[in-house]
């Protein structure tokens, strides 16, 4: 079996941990104006040091990613009626978080070489009522942002980037998630570093920062308490962070560009030994961006090896590797979509009179993503901390060893 994915739990984090204990304070917020209306010592302390690492103004913590997109749509002022571009190739958050808002998630189809939102399709779907492009930096690299920031800018509307995936990862300078207006980062368990669950806001926009803010902490209740000129969309929830876990992110961040380094490593190494390989095209990297391989894609080429992907990945899998059959369906194909029912029986969003039109989301909207979900992909994640070179030799052993006796598979599939 493979090592469990987990990052370095160390006396840095302990000690951060049991100062919080010894504090006794758990939780920092309040939701009533004033200095806790901020959270805690250890919530700022987080903030500042992902302001200074992503070299961006401002930064907002939340009790998960999922809640930070959430507050990103809210704090852009989208609402009933609007609608946000977006990826059908993404966790299921992403889009989700437009529903949240009640408004209505436009998929535009994805590229194959970034697997972030092709800047083509995202223009064809442009209407009058588009108010943000939210992309996903998928799998550890960079959408193409400056084509997407451009379309962002000529239509005066925002770009967000969910850089869940991506955080580390540089484009043409700048690390990805600081190119739009607001980037999204995670603290799950399972991203590169974690705190338990958790995620931020980073932004250079202070009126934005002011509305995320009130968004995590019942903002609602402050407002004629403090001095806010603007009280569209300042509804807020509980999405604060716990002291306890702002403290585990403290080392944590200091620990990102190691665990990248980690992966970059052993994705080179099984990027240069999969080259043999004519069946498998491994991970591109842009001009002028890296790659933090969050997970490591693969494009697999049926018609060259001449098994089917499927059973292509059954055989790794024999072979004791760790690898799955494509990504994520195409989120439109979900029944949260067929069905267009989010709240209650009554089909809103998508029946809101706000609206007033009818969205398809039918097979055949996005081909790349869906020839990419049913033809092509392959994920595995053996570059993830703690694995070694010890997984990729095994990764390219069970390769080589299907490629050799590629006739018994022929046999067995026919």
């Amino acid at each position: 079996p493979y090592p469990i994915h987990t990052t370095i739990i160390d006396d840095a984090e302990k000690n951060e941990v049991v100062e919080v204990l010894r504090d006794g304070n758990l939780s920092g917020f309040s939701a009533r104006s004033g200095e806790r209306f901020l959270g805690g010592q250890k919530v700022q302390e987080l903030e500042k040091q992902f302001c200074k690492y992503f070299g961006v103004k401002h930064s907002v913590t939340f009790n998960s990613a999922t809640s930070s997109l959430h507050s990103a749509i809210s704090a852009a002022k989208i609402g009933p009626g609007d609608e946000v571009i977006t990826s059908p190739y993404t966790m299921s958050a992403t889009p989700s978080s437009v529903l949240m808002q009640n408004a209505i998630p436009v998929f535009a189809d994805i590229e194959d070489r970034t697997f972030g939102l092709d800047p083509a399709s995202v223009a064809e779907r442009l209407t009058e009522r588009t108010m943000a492009i939210l992309t996903v930096n998928l799998f550890g690299h960079p959408s193409r942002l400056e084509e997407l920031k451009k379309l962002a800018d000529k239509h005066n509307i925002i770009l967000i980037e969910d850089n869940s995936q991506s955080p580390g990862a540089l484009y043409h300078g700048a690390l990805a998630g600081t190119i739009g207006e607001m980037g999204i980062q995670s603290l799950n368990y399972h991203k590169t570093i974690q705190t338990g669950e958790g995620g931020l806001v980073i932004t250079n926009n202070s009126k934005l920062t002011e509305h995320l803010q009130l968004v995590r902490n019942h903002g609602e209740v402050v407002i004629g308490q403090i001095e806010h000129d603007d009280i569209v969309n300042v509804l807020g929830w509980n999405y604060r962070l716990t002291e306890i876990q702002a403290a585990i992110g403290i080392p944590q961040l200091k620990k990102l560009d190691y665990f990248n380094s980690v992966r970059v490593g052993l994705a080179d190494s099984l990027t240069e030994g999969l080259k043999q390989f004519d069946f498998i095209t491994t991970p591109i990297v842009e001009k002028g961006c890296t790659h933090v391989y969050y997970l490591y894609p693969i494009r697999y080429h049926e018609e060259r090896l001449g098994v089917s992907r499927s059973l292509f990945v059954k055989a790794m899998r024999a072979e004791g590797i760790s690898i799955n059959e494509s990504y994520v369906k195409p989120l439109y194909l979900d029944p949260i979509y067929q069905q267009k029912i989010v709240y209650g029986n009554k089909g809103c969003p998508f029946s809101c009179s706000f609206y007033g039109k009818d969205i398809r989301y039918e097979e055949g909207l996005c081909p790349t993503t869906e020839r990419l979900y049913y033809k092509e992909m392959i994920i595995t994640d053996i570059c993830k901390y703690p694995n070694s070179e010890n997984e990729v030799e095994e990764f390219l052993a069970a390769v080589k060893k299907i490629a050799n006796n590629i006739e018994s598979l022929r046999n067995f599939e026919n």
